[in-house]
């Protein structure tokens, strides 16, 4: 006979299982292995509300080794989240609640996409900077509103990632002490025991951050597994639990060996695991003594909320003005402060567009209370500090400006786990180049429908005399390939109003605003440039060219179309600084920007052709960058690749005479 606690464990493990056989695909070993961590804080320590699942003030699960999702399926199905046997049952099958990886909005309960590993911690890390940085702005002696813990499951892979390493490192630096990692240390991967390529000591390297540490030395006795979580709880430091466990626990063939990772067990092996655990051999079988368990367990969850309210409601009484703005900084509405000040969205200075969005994003930062937000090291020179709004730190919580260290892809995903905590608008800045670092976490950000703005400066060859590492030349396509991501290139100081205007208001995508180094004279029409893409100089009559620009090419564009005209050429100059927002138009607007019946166009931009041609036709033609560029000053550079009027006006000419 077992007791209830092992029973609703093994009842986990047994519907884990069961999904991933009748799937024939999944990964049994992490949720045989771990069922007893994950029970253990979901019923003992876990502060949530099944009946609520966005409770504000619940504490924060990160399944951050995402291929354990049938895990996770089975604990929200046993905890009364709306997943039904029949979900289970559907596995990673077409259309069903239940996908390979948990997927955020996807399955109730879930609280972020995961899968590529390490992302989860640093998500995590995200949840508790925002839990850290709300509490110091609302709570009051007597009302912790903001009061909750962030914990993550993760593995020996999670652990060898490099972004995992890059949180953990900002977490110590902060003292999160609201993060708890409760690490799954099976010493496999699927190529075998974590010796032939980790074999570090993991509680060190995490107190070298800044962690507190503990080892838990049987990860099926969960009393050791609460004594531990509870001791976290109290500690004044990020905590590390590490949890020896076996792999493929209860399945006799399969316990502690590779193969157990991510291949169905077999219905033989599933039998005599069931044999192992005590369980009667049946598939997504749920006695009724683990089921009136669970009930109980969930009338109890129900009151951590019923407290919680209570509390709010005294609050509220007591400090009705910050009440009202903690509402305000959920509800995110605050643009309508500026849609009518036309001192937002008219400019005149001939500056780098860097400097643009530090001039818009401080008149934002004047309005929007719940911005959060920096830069990998680089805010000198991306200009994304908002003025008289403080440093965060371990000291002062209450700062709105992140110094994220050299993190670029921590960063990203950090900033991901501080949107889908609330209450905050986080942003994050870095060179354009360095993208290419950010970009797991930018796809994730897309996948997940999150309203993260990311400063990309230092654009494109204009870097100049740091020379092709830092040029920028792909980035463009790269990021404009990104299903649900937003590119906004402004040509000056007025599109670079509408692309933050536009980039606060999407919340449901994530947006790149991409920023000169060098100046741009002010030719742009904010308004207008809301639509992705308008006629910036027009000619008198039907036009013989149409040139397409972004950015900084904007201007020489528009000299070229002077030349033109000088000519006797009547050239139509269109700048086009998002193609995904312009794609958003009806088909009357993009037909009266872009007439079908003028084929010659002329696509301008200092980055590579590929993505233009659906601008451009085939028998348009580009002044691009297909190609690296070289260590020179910018202006020596735009010569030599051929981004001037001159060269531009000679491209439309020889364009016009095919």
């Amino acid at each position: 006979m077992i007791d209830k606690d092992k029973k609703i464990i093994n009842t986990i493990r047994s519907l884990s299982v069961d999904a991933i056989q009748k799937a024939n695909s999944g990964h049994p070993g992490i949720a045989l292995g771990s069922a007893p961590i994950a029970y253990t804080l979901w019923a003992k320590h876990l502060k949530h509300n099944p009946k609520n699942p966005k409770w504000r003030n619940r504490d924060r699960f990160i399944l951050s080794a995402g291929h354990g999702s049938a895990l996770l399926y089975s604990l929200l199905h046993l905890f009364g989240y709306g997943l039904s046997l029949d979900d289970l049952k559907n596995f990673r099958q077409l259309d069903s609640k239940t996908p390979g990886h948990p997927e955020y909005k996807h399955t109730v309960g879930v609280e972020v996409t995961t899968g590529p590993l390490g992302q989860g911690i640093a998500n995590a890390v995200g949840m508790a900077m925002a839990e850290n940085h709300l509490a110091s702005k609302f709570n009051k002696e007597g009302y912790n509103i903001v009061d909750h813990y962030t914990y993550a499951l993760c593995g020996d892979g999670c652990l060898m990632e490099g972004v995992a390493y890059e949180a953990i490192s900002l977490a110590g630096t902060l003292g999160l002490n609201k993060l708890i990692i409760l690490y799954d240390s099976n010493n496999i991967t699927i190529e075998g025991n974590t010796d032939i390529a980790f074999r570090e000591n993991v509680c060190k390297r995490f107190e070298a951050c800044g962690f507190d540490t503990q080892v838990v030395n049987d990860g099926n006795d969960i009393e050791a597994i609460s004594k531990a979580i509870e001791n976290a709880k109290k500690s004044d430091k990020p905590s590390l639990i590490e949890i020896k466990t076996l792999i493929g626990y209860g399945a006799p063939n399969k316990a502690g060996k590779a193969s157990a990772h991510g291949e169905p067990l077999g219905k033989d092996e599933i039998k005599a695991m069931r044999e192992y655990l005590e369980l009667e051999d049946k598939d997504f079988f749920v006695d009724e003594e683990v089921k009136s368990t669970m009930a109980n367990i969930q009338d109890t969850l129900v009151q951590y909320e019923k407290d919680w309210n209570n509390l709010l409601e005294n609050y509220k009484k007591e400090y009705k003005e910050l009440y009202e703005e903690y509402e305000k900084w959920y509800e995110d509405d605050f643009l309508k402060e500026i849609e009518n000040d036309e001192s937002f969205w008219k400019y005149t200075e001939e500056i780098a567009t860097r400097q643009s969005s530090e001039m818009v994003l401080n008149k934002l930062a004047k309005v929007m209370p719940n911005m959060f937000g920096g830069s990998a090291d680089l805010s000198p020179s991306n200009k994304s500090v908002m003025k008289d709004r403080g440093e965060y730190s371990k000291e002062t919580p209450e700062g709105d400006n992140i110094h994220f260290g050299i993190r670029e892809h921590a960063m990203t995903a950090i900033a991901n786990g501080i949107y889908l905590h609330g209450g905050l608008r986080p942003y994050i800045a870095g060179f354009f180049v360095f993208s290419d670092y950010m970009k797991p976490s930018l796809r994730l950000s897309s996948l997940m429908n999150l309203g993260v703005v990311s400063i990309f400066t230092h654009d494109s060859i204009g870097v100049g005399e740091d020379g092709p590492t830092h040029q920028p030349v792909e980035h463009l396509a790269s990021l404009r390939s990104i299903p649900n991501y937003t590119v906004i290139r402004p040509c000056d100081t007025n599109e670079t109003a509408a692309a933050w205007y536009l980039a606060i208001k999407r919340k449901e995508s994530p947006t790149g605003l991409i920023f000169t180094r060098q100046n741009t004279k002010p030719l742009g029409d904010a308004k207008k440039a809301l639509k992705g893409g308008y006629v910036v100089k027009d000619c008198d009559n039907t036009p013989d060219i149409i040139i397409i620009a972004t950015g900084s090419e904007v201007g020489i564009s528009v000299e070229a179309s002077e030349m033109l005209a000088k000519d006797g050429i009547n050239a139509r100059v269109v700048s086009m600084p998002s193609f995904e927002i312009f794609e958003e138009q009806d088909q009357q607007y993009k037909d009266s920007i872009l007439p079908k019946n003028v084929t010659k166009r002329l696509g301008v931009e200092a980055g590579c052709s590929f993505g233009w041609h659906k601008y451009i036709g085939i028998d348009g033609e580009m002044v691009s960058m297909d190609n690296f560029g070289a260590s020179a000053p910018f202006n020596k550079l735009f010569e030599k690749y051929g981004f001037t009027a001159e060269n531009v006006y000679n491209k439309a000419k020889k364009l016009l005479n095919k």
